[in-house]
């Protein structure tokens, strides 16, 4: 009997509860759909999405319905509390509908119209965004959230500011997704406006908003236009509608790659005309583009960049291969952006933006097949590099040029506005007779030529980093043949040279040895020891090279070894540029000979090549 009787008041108590917790709820919706819960309504639309919401007109509610639905006029939307104070929507008019939570199925909005709105959306470069629901620190998965089934938002007035993907947008945008009777009507969004500074226009279309289903993924297509480059693909959501896990392939065309930071922010060389594709993956903070295929000119480059954005600064992985890369497709004159005349400069001018080596860190490694620097080929070029903490090392770089090879060690130190270089360069093997000239059957000079060139400097490019290098520049040549003619004519004018050049003779002489020893001081390259034994004659060398203006003061004397008649002993002077030298013969201080009994010596090349492989080898007086 007891038993029965503790059943029968807790079945009793039970219902009692269940009844009041109905008549409670009743009396709460009817409240508000009369209009007097209007506090507690926004009160639980600010709950809902984590940030003040205020509504400066009328509000109106209709909840006994299948399909509960909110009317809202002079909407005011604040930014989340993991971002700074400000508004992010503002509309005239908010029209939602509501899904009634039952099994299976969450509560949440499933229609949604917004009239005359302006949206600020914000994100910093960790991440962190006023679009997003939570707090995206605590990582939040929602996989079963309420799907929007019927957007409309037309002639929104939107002002983006992403610091992540570097991107500035203010411009017009339109959303439309509308269910009903007839189904299966894609989601629409279009818009105009400035992107980056540049004038934009893009569209993206998706799959139905009322066909949508966690369960399957969601598929789109975009296409963007900006500064005459074209953008376009197609991808899916493979959870939707999670944006932090996206997989696309697009493909891009314009006259300039550079053009392409105004549709993705992200900054790339100047070129001509391109054609560029491949495949984006992004994974939460993880972005990586696969399959890469960039052609500009002659030039192509293929391979793979990922990048993960979860620290405080940016870790990009690249790795790029290239059959031909010409480097006269890279550049502003590529692009056809300056129309300046050609530098006169040998040595690149082309600045590297340090402020590019501090916001980031990468790993990065490239090989080409065949790279043109300016008429000269190199092959099977392979560099690994990386940036760290705005510090940019290239070690090592190696490349197979004129025969031979070429190893080289490149440190820039941008931590500061104009950047420190610290270069190492080493050449061994390289064939003198594979410089360009006019006839490749009969160089002037043949040889096997080892350098090495240890310098620092500063600046962003190689001319600036040139024009102030400290350090020493030597190169030898331990045997070889140079044209006769030549030969002759280092020592001044004399019959055999006459002869040798009125016949065109282009017979060869053999270079016994050659060094040339040059001290880099404040960007001036100054001979510290300049010699080429030939058969014929002792040559050397004395002056100086302003690598700012890459002007030659050189002379060069002539010492001949046998006699020779009717000799007219004068200096050659090398003068002009780098790019565009010029040889002639100094008058001032000829002196004519009837006879010139010739006693040059041969030189000491084995302790002339000794004393050049040595860090502290002094310069050898030659009379």
């Amino acid at each position: 009997m007891k038993a029965s009787l503790v059943v029968r008041r807790c079945a009793i108590i039970s219902v009692a509860v269940g009844a009041a917790v109905i008549i409670i709820t009743a009396v709460l919706l009817a409240t508000v759909e009369a209009g007097y819960g209007r506090s507690l309504l926004i009160r639980y639309f600010a709950s809902r999405l984590g940030r003040p919401v205020q509504v400066n007109g009328t509000l109106q509610a209709h909840i006994f319905s299948l399909s509960p639905r909110v009317v809202a006029e002079g909407i005011v939307i604040s930014n989340p509390p993991w971002m700074p104070a400000g508004r992010a929507v503002e509309a005239a008019k908010v029209t939602m509908t509501l899904a009634i939570p039952r099994f299976g199925h969450p509560s949440g909005i499933v229609a949604l119209a917004l009239e005359r709105s302006t949206l600020h959306l914000l994100r910093d470069a960790t991440g962190k965004a006023n679009w997003q629901l939570k707090d995206p620190s605590n990582n939040p998965v929602h996989s079963d959230s309420a799907i929007v089934r019927s957007l409309s938002i037309p002639n929104a007035h939107v002002v983006v500011a992403d610091a992540l993907r570097h991107l500035q947008f203010v411009g017009t945008v339109s959303a439309q997704g509308l269910s009903g009777p007839k189904t299966g009507q894609p989601l629409q969004i279009a818009g105009t406006g400035q992107l980056n500074g540049k004038a934009v226009s893009f569209k993206m279309t998706g799959d139905p908003l009322d066909t949508a289903s966690h369960k399957n993924p969601y598929h789109f297509t975009f296409t963007e236009r900006s500064s005459g480059s074209r953008l376009e693909g197609r991808g899916f959501l493979p959870r939707p509608f999670d944006l932090g896990i996206v997989d696309t392939a697009f493909e891009a065309t314009g006259p300039d790659l550079k053009d392409l930071y105004f549709l993705t922010g992200v900054r790339l060389l100047d070129t001509g005309s391109y054609h560029l594709s491949g495949k984006a993956s992004r994974r939460g903070t993880h972005t990586e583009f696969g399959n890469l295929i960039a052609t500009t000119g002659l030039s192509d480059v293929h391979g793979t960049v990922s990048i993960d954005s979860s620290g405080a600064r940016p870790n990009l992985q690249v790795a790029l291969n290239s059959q031909v890369l010409h480097l006269a497709d890279l550049g502003v004159r590529a692009a056809g952006r300056t129309s300046e005349p050609e530098s006169p400069l040998l040595l690149s001018n082309a600045a590297l933006n340090p402020h590019v080596l501090r916001i980031s860190e990468a790993t990065i490694r490239f090989r080409a097949e065949r790279m043109d620097v300016g008429r000269l080929p190199l092959h099977d070029v392979s560099v690994k590099a990386a940036i760290n903490h705005g510090v940019l090392t290239i070690a090592p770089l190696s490349a197979q040029v004129l025969g031979g090879q070429v190893h080289a060690r490149l440190v820039l130190d941008a931590r500061k506005d104009i950047p420190a270089a610290n270069v190492d360069l080493d050449f061994t093997g390289l064939e003198l007779a594979q410089l360009p000239h006019k006839d490749p059957s009969a160089p002037p000079i043949e040889g096997l030529m080892q350098a090495r060139i240890i310098v620092t400097g500063a600046g962003s490019s190689i001319h600036q980093v040139a024009a102030t290098a400290n350090g020493t520049v030597r190169a030898q040549l331990p045997h070889g043949s140079i044209r006769a003619s030549i030969a002759e004519f280092t020592s001044g004018v004399d019959l055999r040279g006459l002869g040798l050049v009125l016949t065109h003779n282009k017979q060869q002489t053999q270079v016994r040895c050659a060094i040339a020893d040059f001290k880099a001081d404040a960007g001036t390259l100054i001979t510290q020891n300049v010699v080429a034994d030939t058969d014929p004659a002792l040559i050397t060398g004395e002056g100086r090279i302003h690598l700012d203006s890459e002007a030659l003061e050189l002379v060069i004397h002539g010492h001949p070894k046998s006699l020779r008649f009717f000799r007219l002993r004068a200096p050659l002077l090398v003068r002009g540029t780098l790019a565009h030298p010029s040889v002639n013969i100094q008058r001032s201080e000829s002196v004519p000979l009837i006879v010139d009994p010739g006693k040059a010596k041969d030189a000491d090349c084995t302790s002339l090549l000794t004393n050049v492989n040595s860090d502290s080898a002094p310069a050898q007086t030659l009379r």
